[in-house]
């Protein structure tokens, strides 16, 4: 992985100001209910799609394949070096054998050959395609066995997991493995610039998994696509383990060249050369002020540099991931109404809106009209919702909440608006109730 800032937690609240209690909840009549995106499986699958256990005697098993192929080409798996073909080969062969149709795409970078591989689970909606992906390369320093060794066996271990179960998903599945992301992201830019933009319509989703082992580990989910960011974080809620966004990573690993061209991203990542805080040691265990991963980008980047929990927890998180994401039967989308104009909200001042038109519809809106808001603000828990239908009518999405330290309100909420004209100037009401943060309306819609 490339270098990238993680961001901690924020200070405790009760040092920083008392808060009131929670205002009570809004009648029953007025309030949203928290609802998945069109990317969404259900929230509890059936026990027939639920994702398997992955072993991770397995998943060690292809990092100490890697760990090999470095000792026996020069100490590293880098771009234009033997170590990295020989790693595509392994994982090839594996894919081959497991039933998938492998591609090897290559591409030039600092005069080398470098390769990317793509593989293709048979099946699935091919207008519905869920990706998931990881760098195959290290530096050349080193192994490069948690950066990115441990990401490349998760994603390898979830494709063979999928040939095991002889999955049958509704939406197409490729999983891809890509080079030269050390130097830049260079194989995933070059699959991305050389894919067709029909093509590109096609994938409905892209998962990164850039270090997901570093032995003093953090469980750190993406916060790019709200569905599937819910979708990590409703299966570490379930293991109750808590977890961060990772909020500096979109120009620093293969997910950046996807969503630079409007595809939906997410994924996870577990620290690397930062050092790790107080607040998260006492809340994942590990070294306060040591960095997340001491051999980072180092010749000790080796399998004795792994964390055996975060590498179990996070692959299989991947399982669940894909498939979740990839067995949901997809739903038709419907008219769109947006505004990404940016709204300042005041600290602890007056209510901000943010309006969206609809025009051209006949009769009352849906009743279950969906709202989508992304909200940056640095304490979430200060931050009140409504959605104001054009008569004025307020329909509470969120309330306050004092203990809330998490940064940003990004999600889907349903509101019955059965008895509201459909017509007219929608708003989208937002107020900072507390002092000392702030933040900004990024954007929301609706979807009718």
């Amino acid at each position: 992985m490339r270098l990238s800032r993680v961001v901690g937690p924020a200070l405790p609240r009760a040092l920083r100001r008392t808060t009131a209690g929670v205002a009570a909840l809004a009648a029953a009549g007025l309030l949203a209910t928290v609802a998945p995106s069109a990317l969404a499986a259900p929230s509890a699958p059936a026990p027939a799609l639920a994702a398997p256990d992955l072993p991770l005697a397995n998943v060690k098993a292809h990092l100490s394949q890697f760990q090999s192929i470095a000792s026996a080409n020069g100490g590293n798996r880098a771009h234009g070096r033997p170590g990295y073909k020989a790693s595509i080969d392994y994982v090839k062969g594996k894919l081959d054998a497991a039933g998938f149709t492998t591609t090897v795409q290559q591409f030039t970078s600092g005069g080398a050959t470098g390769y990317n591989l793509i593989a293709d689970w048979p099946g699935g909606d091919t207008t519905k395609t869920l990706m998931a992906g990881a760098h195959l390369d290290s530096v050349s320093s080193g192994p490069g066995v948690n950066d990115n060794g441990s990401g490349s066996a998760g994603v390898l271990e979830t494709a063979l997991a999928v040939s095991r179960a002889q999955l049958k998903p509704a939406k197409h599945l490729r999983f891809a493995w890509w080079g030269a992301e050390e130097l830049g992201m260079v194989g995933s830019r070059h699959y991305v610039n050389n894919l067709p933009s029909t093509e590109r319509s096609k994938v409905s989703g892209y998962l990164n998994f850039d270090m997901i082992g570093s032995p003093n580990p953090g469980y750190f989910v993406y916060d790019d696509d709200p569905t599937i960011e819910k979708t990590f974080k409703d299966y570490y809620a379930g293991l109750n383990v808590p977890t961060e966004i990772e909020t500096d990573g979109d120009g620093r690993s293969d997910h950046a060249p996807f969503k630079n061209v409007g595809i939906p991203v997410g994924g996870l990542f577990s620290g690397a050369e930062r050092a790790k805080s107080s607040a998260q040691a006492q809340k994942w265990g590990g070294t306060a002020g040591q960095a997340f991963d001491r051999c980072y980008h180092s010749s000790c980047d080796t399998t004795s540099n792994v964390n055996d929990t975060a590498l179990d927890r996070n692959s299989d998180a991947i399982a669940h991931a894909v498939w979740t994401l990839a067995t949901d039967t997809p739903v038709p989308p419907g008219d769109v109404y947006e505004n990404t104009t940016d709204v300042a909200i005041p600290d602890n001042g007056a209510a901000v809106t943010s309006t969206v038109d609809v025009t051209g519809r006949t009769g009352n809106a849906p009743a279950a009209l969906k709202v989508d808001v992304d909200i940056r603000h640095t304490w979430r828990g200060d931050v009140v919702v409504d959605l104001l239908a054009p008569d004025g009518t307020a329909y509470r999405l969120k309330n306050s909440s004092g203990n809330d330290s998490a940064d940003n309100v990004i999600a889907s909420y349903t509101v019955n608006a059965s008895a509201e004209t459909a017509n007219g100037a929608w708003k989208l009401r937002v107020q900072d109730v507390a002092s000392q943060d702030t933040g900004y309306i990024n954007s929301w819609k609706l979807t009718f």
